[in-house]
């Protein structure tokens, strides 16, 4: 399974089919090659009868070309239980050669043999009867299950294969058979079946466990075979007599036609011939192993496209740009795109010129690029860059016209629908997952707010979206250049907050995953604590491990700036949470003024630090109270006001709400003088955690001294908006004389981190910039000396 169909996308919106159960898709779909499935589960491991002692899942990779697995997971879901696929997630890694097994081995029990050597351990307790299996090309546990909690479109582009079986209500097509303690679900033809159903490609039988040590059986450069549809039958079977030319035999239809009116073809399930020009060769392996045509003698109707992809390797035959072609194949709706496939005919009969069709953003209100489907296009308008996320894992980027995109929550006026008819989705022209040559970092990387003019390729479509594969590179305009140090700021006291990304000390749990990460991640935070150079500094995701995490950073940190220059409170109360906040500061700026305080308060899942300084030279004191509010994920416990509203503030703002209102009374019931209350709150600027804080009678400075477009501090789904923010009570507020947001992490890819297991290693650089994924808020206060 590559992608989801739209029709399917509507359906997994509310978590169900027309007959009620969830399946991926009733028609079979055309898996890309490169694609790992699912060969085998058992869950009767350890159970009475057993042959095994332990449950396992088998993935086996059935195409012709090495698929990395690193980053990827397997999950578990029971069959029709309530509990969400990422309870149950085993991180994967290594990469699986054409034909190649791995064995997962899961929980078990006293009964049965030992496995083979497992490639790779997990703790997931499958049912032996019915179940539901996910691979997943990501690490991070999916937060659905396909039944109770409906997977999302974006969730579902994620899940590489699928396997219900017996009474699961999630699954592509019907359910594979019940299983039981002795018998195991088999993908046949040794794991090289994947119509897409899993009732057509699964039967039960003897468990056979097989590892990477297990002799690798390819299944060949082949498409697998669609399930049978008596309703579907060919119209058109061009047939060449052997003295006829290969170019003298006509195309039986216009592309138009092919492509029809709708968002599917009419002529699905038929065998055509048509001819076009060649716009766009994706033909490598590597790549998207077919080339675009299209037709230079368009039709007249505008809700028709006139181009088509055509899914045939150069193997097959390699075609060039301009190469007038005509192709015979069969018409499919590919998960959602129109294209040919089961090609048995490229043949080259001259040469032509297309000229790109010019598009503009936004969209009109329910347009979709649907009549330019897989056309030549060019946007001549200015675009910005307003997404990274996926550039080095698949070469994706995000542009938006009229400038960047916001938070709809952030700032009034954001109207999400605009915002996702501003945006178009720029792909590399290749299905590979962490491509060895990343896309748009030469001559330097891209950061959000860049802007280009004049882009151009062919629209293609996949995993539930439209996405333009350039024919052209790219040449973006640094708009947005980087700061090497943040705005400088006013004042004789200057206060910051930082996540730090899951700072970690101990390995393999969050943070680092070796010493040489961990080093990497230690640089680029030092690099960017001394670029603050702040007088105190709050910190957030430093792991709850007494003061050793944090003494490690302050030691670092003194290492390049001066012995002593920096020094760690310690937390009285920092909650049972692998992270918790913390607090830097400089001795010789700021003394302390009474002893470090916290609350007991069970509503903080990370309870705050909270400490008064006043100047060294004397003055008016200050309070500090560093704050790291409930994240926005949502899972089985966020019920009632917790469970998303659908206001785009998702779930668990009931609960950011009640520590909103906590934080008021600790700075009322301890009586602390002029409150700085700051941090990663995981709400943005115009959510109700922060009208509760301003109700309360504390002001953004954020929103008083930061210009509007440069007010954000984390991008998600191609959004930016402000989830570190700093407010200060009302006689505090009149010693605020600037504040700034340094935008070293939110603007920067992702690929640029500490992160060694899919970062190309060229990229690293040992400074600030992708330090974090949350940019660092600065305020600078001038406080009066004397006893104040």
């Amino acid at each position: 399974m590559r992608a989801l169909s739209r029709a399917f996308a509507a359906l997994a919106a509310v978590g169900v089919t027309a007959a009620g159960v969830a399946t991926l898709t009733t028609t079979p779909a055309l898996a890309a090659p490169g694609s790992v499935v699912v060969s085998q589960v058992y869950g009767g491991g350890g159970n009475s009868g057993a042959p095994f002692a332990n449950d396992f899942v088998e993935l086996f990779n059935r195409s012709s070309a090495p698929v990395a697995l690193d980053g990827w997971s397997v999950q578990y879901a029971s069959a029709t239980g309530t509990g969400p696929f990422g309870s149950n997630a085993v991180a994967l890694s290594g990469t699986l050669a054409p034909g190649q097994y791995h064995l997962v081995q899961l929980a078990g029990g006293a009964n049965g043999a030992a496995l083979p050597a497992p490639d790779t351990t997990g703790t997931a307790n499958m049912s032996g009867s019915a179940g539901k299996v996910a691979l997943v090309r990501s690490a991070e546990g999916l937060a659905c299950n396909g039944g109770s909690l409906p997977c999302t479109p974006e969730q579902t582009a994620l899940i590489a294969d699928l396997v219900g079986y017996g009474t699961a209500n999630y699954s592509e097509g019907a359910a594979a058979p019940t299983l039981s303690n002795t018998t195991a679900g088999l993908r046949k033809a040794g794991g090289c079946t994947d119509t897409d159903v899993n009732g057509s490609d699964i039967e039960a039988g003897t468990p056979a466990p097989r590892n990477r040590a297990t002799a690798a059986a390819p299944c060949g450069d082949v498409e697998p075979t669609p399930t049978p549809t008596p309703t579907v039958t060919p119209t058109v079977t061009p047939t060449p007599t052997p003295t006829t030319a290969p170019c003298e035999t006509p195309a039986t239809h216009q592309i138009a036609q092919v492509q029809g009116s709708g968002d599917a073809s009419p002529l699905a399930g038929q065998t055509v011939r048509v001819e076009g020009v060649v716009t766009a060769d994706f033909q490598e392996t590597n790549q998207l192993s077919g080339f675009f045509l299209q037709d230079p003698t368009p039709d007249a109707d505008p809700a028709t496209s006139d181009g088509l992809f055509a899914f045939a390797r150069a193997s097959f035959k390699d075609v060039k740009v301009g190469d007038r072609v005509l192709v015979t194949g069969r018409v499919v709706e590919f998960n959602g795109w129109t294209e040919l496939t089961s090609v048995t005919a490229v043949d080259v009969c001259g040469t032509g010129t297309i000229a790109p069709v010019k598009q503009s953003l936004p969209r009109a209100e329910g347009k979709t690029f649907e009549p330019v489907e897989s056309m030549l296009v060019t946007f001549p308008e200015v675009l910005s860059v307003s997404d990274h996320y996926n550039l080095a894992r698949y070469g994706e980027i995000n542009l938006s016209s009229e400038g960047r995109i916001y938070q709809p929550t952030d700032r009034p006026g954001v109207d999400p629908a605009l915002n996702a008819r501003r945006t178009l989705l720029v792909d590399d022209g290749s299905g590979v997952e962490n491509p060895p040559v990343t896309p748009h970092t030469d001559p330097r990387v891209v950061r959000l707010g860049d802007t280009t003019l004049g882009v151009t390729g062919v629209m293609g479509y996949g995993f539930g979206k439209y996405r333009l594969q350039p024919t052209k590179p790219i040449s973006f305009l640094r708009t947005n250049p980087r700061l090497p140090k943040p705005f400088p700021v006013i004042g004789n006291v200057t206060v910051a907050s930082f996540n730090t990304l899951n700072w970690f000390t101990t390995l393999g749990s969050r943070g680092a995953s070796n010493a040489e990460e961990q080093q990497r991640q230690l640089t680029k935070l030092v690099a960017a604590l001394k670029g603050m150079n702040a007088d105190v500094v709050g910190l957030m995701e430093v792991q709850n491990n007494g003061q050793t995490a944090v003494q490690a950073l302050v030691d670092a940190l003194n290492a390049e700036v001066g012995a002593g220059t920096y020094a760690a409170l310690a937390h009285p109360y920092p909650g049972t949470d692998l992270i918790h906040v913390a607090m830097i500061y400089k001795p010789a700026k700021v003394q302390l003024v009474g002893a470090a305080q916290s609350s007991t308060d069970p509503v903080f899942r990370r309870p705050p630090l909270i400490q008064t300084f006043r100047r060294v030279q004397g003055g008016q004191p200050f309070t500090v109270l560093v704050n790291h509010y409930k994240s926005k994920g949502c899972d089985e416990e966020a019920t009632g006001p917790d469970a998303d509203q659908g206001d785009g503030q998702s779930c668990y703002n009931g609960e950011r709400v009640r520590q909103a209102q906590a934080t008021l009374g600790l700075i009322e019931s301890l009586d602390l003088p002029n409150p700085l209350v700051l941090g990663d709150l995981n709400a943005y600027g115009e959510e109700d955690p922060i009208d509760t804080l301003e109700a309360g009678g504390l002001t953004s400075v954020t929103k008083k001294f930061v210009p509007a477009p440069l007010r954000y501090s984390y991008l998600f789904e191609g959004q930016i908006g402000e989830l570190d923010h700093a407010l200060v009570g009302r006689q505090l507020l009149k010693r605020v004389t600037s504040a700034t947001i340094w935008h070293i992490n939110a603007d920067e890819p992702r690929a640029l981190d500490y992160n060694m297991e899919f970062n190309p290693p060229g990229l690293y650089k040992p400074d600030a910039f992708r330090s974090s994924d949350h940019d660092p808020v600065i305020v600078g206060l001038t406080i009066p000396g004397g006893r104040g």
